[in-house]
């Protein structure tokens, strides 16, 4: 039988806020020693009554909106009842039936290149629970996360491949962190994932039993979870079997998913809203505000790069991927404004380029960059007018990027400006065709790749300063004489 993947998906995104959801503890917990950032309000204390963080909620509404969805004027809190050591109230403070945003999607592209919009359900505020950490045999508990904001972004059941929901996770990220709302850091569970998987029969449409897969921390968990859970209730049904409603967790280490429990109908929340919390009654010119000043997002930006800049959607996508990064390329492109030799396009493959490489080689962020946007277009300048070659011009951009100090200088100081002198390099072609017969045999029969290894040795004889494209003229001249 033929069967096609039904998923939806819950995404947790913690908010970067300096205080918790309904208390003034400190939100940065990450690394710091257990229950160190608690008080008794989120340490759910009797007689403990929550305020509202404004700044969540404004962080929440900028969310909705990037994600195209229709904020809610009116909304209210409700009590999520449910039992778990990490959950110090008994309940969890979220919101239910009357959340800040409902509606929106997400744009993907597919393998095939195509682009495909994955529905959003409901974007709600809620707080976080705490930590388990099983030591030595035993299950202890930090409390320094319980009632950090946190935004659910709850899916249609658009998603049909692993591959889309990592595409559609990774979005998502992209987002929040264009945002500044979140880090988006799967690794320190900034993001968590849940996953909603059936698979429905082709023939007849009929949809299977769903099975929840929880707390996924990586892109690649995403993928593989996925991947492994179809292939599954795949070889289950294919085997004459049911599919039983459970939750399912996965194991990294054996690449399979695991069962954590069973489920038998309604989870049975009781949800009700919050007694200690007014509605919320938002001003819609508060929210137009917050609509105004929301950043240039990823969509709109690789559109401009390619309608402006000429880039092409590859070229765009590498730039636009981190706002950080989008912002020092615009800054060079500014700063070349007036330099028609140094083109966006050229700008682009430097960054996107020899920048990259270095930024992955120092283990730096794009915030660490000691590369002023004036002094990459001086360098570009350099290349584009001879005065040096690609290899003077990598090796200078090193230094630079070590030091910030300007091209020019560095050329200076290391000598790397580039050899353009006929005259001196007629005297080195001359010394290596006589140096290289052989070679010079083969090329003069008709075998023309040799002419690289001559341009090679004048590079290592002139030690890198030749003008590659003259180097190579001045050979084929002096080889037909």
């Amino acid at each position: 039988m033929t069967y096609q993947p039904i998923i939806g998906m819950e995404v947790h995104v913690e908010l970067n806020t300096k205080s918790k959801m309904f208390c003034g503890c400190s939100a940065d917990f990450f690394g710091v020693a257990p229950n160190t950032h608690v008080c008794p309000v989120c340490l759910g204390m009797p007689g403990t009554l929550p305020v509202i963080n404004r700044r969540a909620v404004e962080y929440t509404i900028m969310i909705g909106l990037a994600l195209n969805g229709e904020i809610q004027p009116h909304n209210v809190f409700a009590r999520k009842n449910y039992f778990y050591p990490d959950l110090p109230k008994g309940y969890q403070i979220s919101q239910y039936e009357l959340p800040l945003c409902l509606g929106g999607y997400v744009d993907i592209e597919t393998e095939d290149g195509q682009t495909k919009r994955i529905r959003i359900r409901r974007v709600h505020l809620e707080e976080d629970t705490g930590k388990l950490m099983h030591v030595n045999g035993y299950s202890l508990v930090d409390l320094n996360r319980a009632g950090v904001p946190l935004v659910e972004i709850v899916t249609e059941a658009d998603i049909h491949s692993a591959d889309e929901a990592y595409a559609y996770v990774s979005k998502l990220r992209q987002l929040v962190r264009y945002l500044g709302v979140s880090s988006g850091d799967m690794e320190k569970g900034a993001m968590r994932c849940e996953v909603n998987l059936s698979l429905k029969d082709v023939e007849t449409g009929q949809w299977g039993t769903k099975v929840e897969i929880k707390n996924l921390n990586s892109f690649r968990s995403v993928r593989n979870s996925i991947a492994y859970e179809i292939e599954r209730q795949t070889r289950v049904l294919n085997a004459g079997g049911v599919i039983e409603q459970v939750t399912m967790g996965w194991d990294e280490n054996r690449s399979i998913t695991v069962l954590q429990r069973t489920k038998e109908g309604d989870t049975g929340y009781r949800y009700f809203p919050e007694p200690d919390l007014p509605p919320l009654n938002l001003d819609p010119a508060w929210i137009e505000q917050i609509k105004a000043g929301l950043p240039e997002l990823p969509g709109v930006k690789l559109a401009r790069y390619m309608a402006d800049y000429g880039l092409t959607p590859k070229e765009a996508a590498i730039l636009v991927e981190d706002r950080a990064t989008a912002a020092y390329y615009e800054s060079v492109v500014a700063a070349a404004s007036r330099k028609p030799a140094v083109t966006p396009k050229l700008i682009s493959n430097w960054v996107s380029g020899e920048l990259f490489r270095l930024w992955s080689e120092r283990g730096l962020e794009i915030s660490g960059v000691k590369i002023k946007p004036e002094h990459l277009v001086a360098l570009i300048e350099l290349v584009s007018a001879n005065t040096i070659n690609q290899p003077a011009a990598k090796q200078t951009l090193g230094v630079m990027f070590d030091t910030g100090r300007s091209p020019l200088e560095i050329v200076e100081e290391l000598g790397l400006q580039q050899i353009s002198d006929t005259g001196q390099l007629v005297a080195t072609a001359q010394e290596i065709i006589a140096a290289n017969p052989g070679p010079v045999e083969q090329f003069k029969a008709g075998k023309e790749t040799t002419m690289k290894f001559l341009v090679g040795q004048m590079m290592k004889a002139t030690r890198g300063k030749a003008n590659p494209q003259l180097a190579e003229q001045v050979l084929r001249e002096q080889l037909q004489d």
